[in-house]
């Protein structure tokens, strides 16, 4: 892949993190209800781990969560996209949305250009979502991207006893609901 992709939705940008993101990173990460169920809040020292992180991953893997972005304000949404650290059960496409901005669909919307990016351009055949059983408003975006529970997995350390299932689809049964969706 030469350069970064930038992937635009009708309300949002998608693009890689930058270091202008970490007040939005530093802002969501200290929230608790925004991290409850990916990882849990932390001080800025840890958003801008999980930012160098998150832009690092680009570099080694050429994929990553994208830097979430509203097109009308220039505001930072969130972070949504690819993940896949070392040990994980799966190619992920997680999501994770400034309660500032929960509820307005973004996080679907970002959810099907990740999606479309993972299957179309990254060329991956599967998608899964790593989602704590208690966590309902991911579970319903899973579900209304067309995906099932696959059933409990495990992460890898530090996260390995946290109780969580896979969700996922193929890309055949993604693209036949893409057709469906017109």
């Amino acid at each position: 892949m030469n350069g970064y992709p930038v992937l635009f939705t009708e309300r949002l940008i998608l693009r890689v993190p930058e270091a202008a993101d970490l007040d939005g990173f530093a802002e969501m990460g200290a929230d608790e209800e925004s991290m409850r169920y990916i990882g849990g809040h932390g001080p800025r020292a840890t958003a801008w781990r999980v930012l160098s992180t998150i832009r690092g991953a680009w570099d080694i893997t050429s994929y990553s969560m994208f830097s979430v972005i509203e097109r009308e304000t220039g505001e930072w949404v969130g972070r949504v996209g690819p993940w896949e650290p070392e040990g994980w059960p799966g190619h992920e496409i997680g999501w994770g949305v400034h309660k500032k901005f929960a509820g307005k669909g973004y996080a679907y919307e970002a959810a099907v250009a990740s999606m479309d990016f993972a299957f179309d351009v990254l060329g991956w055949d599967k998608v899964i979502h790593i989602i704590d059983p208690a966590n309902v408003r991911s579970v319903a975006l899973a579900k209304r991207l067309g995906s099932a529970n696959l059933g409990p997995t495990r992460m890898p350390a530090p996260f390995d006893d946290k109780a969580v299932d896979a969700w996922g689809q193929t890309a055949d049964q993604w693209r036949a609901r893409r057709i469906e969706r017109g």
